[in-house]
């Protein structure tokens, strides 16, 4: 029994990386307790002409599924991935945090009043109850999202798995825009996580980018082999 609790140990000690989210937990916790009324105010003039849809909630709360879903997986089918994926995504993360330490952020973009009564209202009530609309930018929901779509787009494994490639890339897109029409963050918000998505992406995907240029590829589009003259040419 010892023996198998040793195996296993060894075979899946890379989990050591997740140990990270205590320290984003409390960090986060703390800053959602002492930032509350004095905060610089997050604000765009395009958000005054984003309307409130309380149906994005769903696409809101499957962000905590997909990112935890994505890790999983890649935790135990990959663990070159995994790392990837946990990389793109603590490193963000900690830039989030330090941003919100040294420029305590807020914004006023959330109905005071709603004017339908349905179960989605009900669970964006209980979202506003937990979550304050502070410690904006940029977006985890976005910039996670991002990292989550990249890591699904990148997996050998997945390459094959064209609904999950596809389903991937409606669910990010989904959460991208409930983060707006539930006026949970700001346009500002969004356009900082994308831009810190892609500058990360150049950071943990540059090699596979640069090998994906050098392929060399037939009339048929199948890639080729250097040196291999294609008949016909």
């Amino acid at each position: 029994m010892v023996e198998k609790i040793k195996e296993l140990l060894y075979r899946y000690r890379h989990g050591w990386i997740l140990s990270y989210c205590l320290i984003y937990l409390a960090w986060f916790a703390y800053l959602e307790q002492t930032v509350t009324r004095r905060f610089h105010v997050v604000h765009m003039a395009i958000d005054d002409y984003i309307p409130f849809i309380e149906i994005f909630i769903v696409p809101y709360l499957l962000w905590f599924g997909y990112v935890a879903l994505a890790i999983a997986y890649f935790f135990f089918k990959n663990v070159q991935d995994y790392y990837k994926l946990c990389i793109f995504l603590f490193v963000g993360m900690t830039v989030f945090l330090i941003i919100s330490t040294v420029y305590p952020n807020g914004h006023y973009l959330r109905p005071r009043v709603f004017e339908r009564d349905n179960i989605f209202i009900s669970l964006v009530q209980g979202l506003y109850m937990v979550d304050t609309p502070t410690n904006l930018f940029p977006s985890i929901h976005v910039y996670n999202s991002i990292g989550v779509h990249l890591a699904v787009m990148h997996s050998e494994q997945l390459r094959e798995k064209k609904w999950i490639r596809r389903g991937s890339c409606v669910l990010m897109t989904s959460i991208v825009a409930s983060t707006m029409f539930l006026k949970q963050h700001s346009v500002f918000d969004v356009i900082t996580g994308c831009v810190m998505g892609i500058v990360m992406y150049t950071i943990v995907y540059a090699k596979e980018w640069q090998a994906g240029k050098k392929r060399i590829y037939g009339r048929d589009g199948r890639e080729r082999v250097p040196g291999v003259r294609e008949q016909g040419l």
